[in-house]
């Protein structure tokens, strides 16, 4: 495991305009503000950049451009397991390499079905790696197209294909993350493990995560930021179990109606992000807006006990 732990990577929402066409400017804005919260980087081209919704070649341009903006300044990850065939896949992860990413993402639900054994997931992800030369990968147990978690074991033979860097872990129990660590523990393994569930950030990073990335982060990520840097640090266990409490508690309702809550939030805060969805078609109801706007004063409240500055403000 690296030493190096304490990194928030923000897993990107797609800024749309009137026409429901990729916003680069606003894109633009949104890499300068996830930087400017402290953010070590970037997952471009995920599922809460709508990936499923925006064509194969908006996913190439909108990656190519994450990566323009981040100017090499933190990682940048995108998934590329697209395509119905591993060879489909294996070109996808060709072209999105090519962007400039520093890793390329693989879903774990889509190199087995869902009535398939594990054996079959680890011939396809065998094959996919035979046919992309030395591109460095990552695995991601993506709730679409439906959410398949690796067990301890599988995730230890497919570490021995010396393959993966990156791993964005859904498991959610305490139990199954602190397996997948304990086998990066025992191979002294450098792929970095993120936690996708922000109810589990003081555990996992206790437990030796390398950070977290979860959809909290396109609402407060200068707060997961502070958890993350702080999560092992003695002196703020107190403060790390506050904030990991209260976190905990809005996480439900942050999931209403996502991605279009991290918008209308991110538009509280000043950014021309619309609250314009292509894989959310409601709009936020008078009763969700009430509740993200009192979720918008108690971050502010967040921030002003843990003397941080929020960006923007």
């Amino acid at each position: 495991m690296k030493a190096i732990a304490g990194k928030f990577v923000p897993v990107m929402i797609t800024p749309f305009n009137l026409k429901a066409g990729i916003d680069y400017d606003a894109v633009t804005e949104l890499v300068a503000f996830y930087l400017e919260a402290g953010v070590e980087g970037f997952f471009a081209n995920c599922l809460s950049s709508e990936m499923f919704s925006i064509t194969e070649e908006e996913r190439l341009a909108l990656t190519q451009h994450v990566v323009k903006c981040v100017n090499g300044r933190v990682p940048v990850v995108a998934t590329g397991s697209f395509g119905l065939t591993v060879e489909d896949k294996a070109l996808f992860t060709k072209k999105i390499y090519d962007t400039g990413v520093d890793a390329v993402i693989m879903i774990s639900g889509h190199f087995a079905k869902v009535e398939e054994d594990d054996a079959v997931l680890l011939r396809n992800f065998e094959k996919l790696f035979a046919l992309t030369g030395d591109i460095p990968l990552g695995i991601y147990e993506c709730p679409a197209p439906y959410k398949r978690i690796l067990g301890a074991d599988v995730f230890k033979q497919l570490l021995q294909s010396n393959r993966l860097v990156y791993h964005k872990d859904t498991s959610i129990t305490h139990e199954n993350v602190k397996a997948k660590l304990d086998v990066l523990k025992a191979a002294g393994s450098t792929l970095e493990f993120y936690d996708a569930h922000t109810p589990n950030a003081l555990f996992s990073m206790q437990q030796g995560a390398v950070g977290m990335s979860s959809i909290s982060g396109n609402f407060y990520p200068e707060v997961l930021v502070w958890m993350v840097k702080n999560a092992s640090n003695p002196e703020q266990q107190e403060l790390a179990k506050w904030l990991q409490e209260e976190l905990t508690s809005v996480d439900p309702m942050i999931h209403q109606a996502y991605p279009m809550s991290a918008k209308y939030f991110l538009e509280k805060r000043g950014l021309p992000v619309r609250t314009i969805s292509r894989a959310y078609a409601l709009h936020l109801t008078p009763e969700q807006k009430k509740q993200v706007d009192a979720l918008y004063d108690r971050f502010l409240g967040w921030c002003s006990r843990l003397g941080i500055q929020p960006v923007g403000v």
